[in-house]
């Protein structure tokens, strides 16, 4: 009877293995992130830079302390680059001169 279920140990997993989860956990939210921010240097920074420093902030733990992932970093800095970026570029767009620089 053991494969129906019913075994020697009256809990058969640990209490760390059961919890549930909703959403992409920590790696995906990372990379994604760092894919917007690669892709907001080319189009729609101002939604795409945001977009990639929230994914990177949740990827982190919401928090600056303990060991950072890769990916993560990577996107809350090009993130904050990208819009800083389209920030600039949007007000120089509305100046008399009608240009970047």
């Amino acid at each position: 009877m053991a494969g129906f279920g019913h075994t020697t140990r009256k809990h058969p997993r640990s209490r760390g293995r059961t919890w549930h989860r909703s959403g992409p956990d920590r790696a995906t939210l990372g990379i994604i992130g760092a894919i917007c921010a690669v892709a907001g240097f080319f189009t729609l920074g101002i939604i795409l830079g945001p977009v990639a420093i929230a994914c990177g902030w949740l990827a982190m733990g919401r928090s600056w302390s303990g060991a950072r992932p890769v990916p993560a970093l990577i996107a809350v800095v090009l993130g904050t680059i990208d819009t800083v970026l389209a920030i600039v570029w949007l007000a120089g767009t509305g100046t008399p001169a009608a240009g970047m620089f």
